[in-house]
């Protein structure tokens, strides 16, 4: 599927862009060769994408499952059910030993559980159940320590050897690279202990609000550009204990099929009535809206009390970025609340690291409410909610975060504070602004190199996460081990958490990667999808990582014999 109609802003941004490069004189044959290479490589994958796979603005894309892949994929899955079957009924003969949980209650006891429930956990988790879970012993920077183990009974249980295996961490949301046990940042932690202890132990509307969480929410709403902002102390909380403050029945929320579980949790708590609309479909979340304003409520045929859309800024299972200016403008159209969850693009996205409103270049005002946690790009705990004062003033309130909730520790509020500080340049340095555009460098290099050795690449060309499609639940637990003998740590997410033929690698990169440690684990990923069998796409012919080096540099002294001719002319 194409789209060619882009925003305004977006278009702005192109034609300056444009116009800047054609004020800019560049003689540097290398940096010639590196953007027109990379023109190049747009434009063929602008062709390409339009005939094979799914095209989402001009910078997204999502390639259509292989047939071939997917017809293996559910032959792995039936073939693994198959055997399932056999062996559960191995167990309940009594010729295979039960090694999993039991439901000991007396025969006239109502189950507390269903056997089939686990049936997933027992006969296909626990075969590759060594590939999660990984215990580590060191912060996760861009190389992460983690703590051998190894099992005697096929994964049932581990046992430690007592060593340690350093690896190369690309499965780590360490955006910015604040994951780090020595810095500013690590020092005023330190010394927060000693001014305010270690927490507070009290929700802040008793004895919970402390000086330190008024000056992280007055800096966090400067940076955002919003008039207040109030945190909570935990991520995943912030979302499943807000929204049931802000709808209820007789509301209407219209949620992506692909929000994070906590989004889902906080929308079925409120009572509200959810309609779900197509992942970054603009046009069905426009469809749905007019259809349900036009019904009303389905049992009262009532309008409804409140509208709410929820989405998300990066979508961290796919790297793909939300749509925000469209869908602001259908949420003006229709006058319904915009509820934007930036847990993944705050910090990481954005010329100044505010966001996916940073990157559209949008008004914060045009969000009703804004949502991030710190998890990520801060290297700490927690979460925000920002907007207009009224808000704020009533999440203070009615929150069950702030009724009931203990307040956020000290240490990881200061661990925050000096974050931001450093982000916003507070701190007289460039550091933070450094970061940011390294990030942005190591995601469209990594990207860039993965899309020409012909891996399906999912998402936006910005995104630091960067999903590479497997399939197969035997390859997903193959790359994750062939890729750890490398030294190399990798998150591999297979079903339920993503659809049958949703198997997939997510590499998430950071500013703390240097372009070697890059390079390493492009080098790995090209033996290892040699060897698994996952260059699978059919838009970009499958590549070497030396053939694409060969081609760049080859590209390179093709416009280095251009520029002579040119001088001896």
């Amino acid at each position: 599927m194409t789209r060619d109609s882009l925003t305004s802003n977006l278009k702005k941004r192109q034609l300056k862009n444009q116009d800047e490069s054609h004020a800019e004189v560049i003689h540097d044959p290398k940096i010639l060769a590196n953007q027109l290479h990379q023109n190049q490589f747009q434009s063929e994958h602008k062709i390409k994408i339009t005939k094979k796979g799914k095209r989402e603005y001009d910078d997204e894309m999502f390639e259509d499952t292989p047939m071939l892949q997917a017809i293996y994929t559910y032959i792995c899955y039936a073939v693994l059910n198959l055997f399932g079957w056999f062996r559960d009924f191995l167990r309940r003969s009594g010729i295979e030993k039960r090694k999993g949980a039991a439901d000991n209650n007396p025969p006239d006891f109502v189950p507390l559980y269903q056997s089939y429930e686990s049936f997933y956990t027992r006969n296909v988790y626990y075969r590759i159940r060594d590939c999660f879970n990984r215990p580590i012993c060191s912060v996760p920077g861009a190389e992460i320590e983690l703590i051998d183990r190894k099992t005697d009974d096929f994964n049932w249980s581990f046992y430690f050897t007592g060593k340690k295996v350093k690896a190369l961490n690309l499965g780590s949301y360490n955006y910015l690279g604040f994951a780090e046990n020595d810095g500013p940042c690590s020092k005023a932690a330190i010394q927060s202990i000693h001014d305010y202890n270690v927490a507070s132990c009290s929700p802040r509307q008793e004895l919970g609000t402390l000086k330190c969480h008024l000056e992280l929410e007055n800096l966090l709403a400067d940076f955002l550009g919003v008039e207040a902002s109030v945190t909570f102390g935990m991520g995943f909380a912030t979302n499943a204990l807000n929204i049931p403050t802000l709808v209820g029945k007789g509301c209407l929320i219209l949620s992506d099929e692909l929000n994070h579980a906590s989004l889902v949790l906080g929308s079925r708590l409120s009572g509200a009535t959810i309609k779900v609309f197509k992942h970054n479909d603009t046009k069905d979340l426009e469809n749905k809206l007019k259809k349900a304003i036009i019904e009303g409520h389905p049992v009262t045929r009532r309008p409804w009390k409140k509208i709410l859309i929820v989405v998300e800024g990066v979508y961290s299972m796919e790297g793909s970025i939300v749509r925000l200016p469209e869908i602001i403008a259908i949420k003006k159209k229709y006058k319904a609340y915009l509820y934007l969850d930036e847990a993944h693009s705050i910090g990481a996205v954005g010329p100044h690291g505010r966001g996916v409103v940073d990157y559209w270049g949008c008004d914060p005002k045009d969000v009703d409410i804004l949502m991030g946690t710190f998890t990520k790009s801060f290297g700490s705990a927690g979460g925000y909610i920002a907007g207009s004062k009224k808000l704020v003033d009533f999440l203070k309130l009615n929150s069950h975060a702030s009724c009931y909730a203990s307040s956020m520790s000290p240490p990881v509020t200061w661990q925050i504070i000096k974050t931001l500080e450093i982000i916003m340049g507070k701190d007289s340095s460039n550091d933070g602004i450094r970061r940011i555009h390294q990030l942005a460098d190591n995601t469209k290099y990594f990207r860039e190199k993965l899309v020409k050795m012909g891996f399906i690449v999912y998402g936006n060309q910005a995104s630091p996460v960067v999903p590479v499609m497997l399939y197969m639940p035997s390859k997903i637990a193959g790359f994750n081990r062939l890729m750890l003998e490398k030294g190399i740590a990798v998150v591999t997410v297979g079903f339920p958490a993503t659809g049958l033929t949703g198997g997939r690698v997510r590499f998430c990169l950071s500013a703390a990667h240097t372009r070697e440690m890059l390079d390493k684990a492009l080098e790995a990923i090209d033996e290892c999808g040699y060897m698994t069998g996952v260059r699978t796409s059919q838009i970009n012919k499958p590549k070497t990582l030396k053939q694409v080096r060969e081609e760049e540099a080859r590209l390179t002294r093709d416009i280095k014999m251009e520029m002579n001719m040119e001088k001896k002319i």
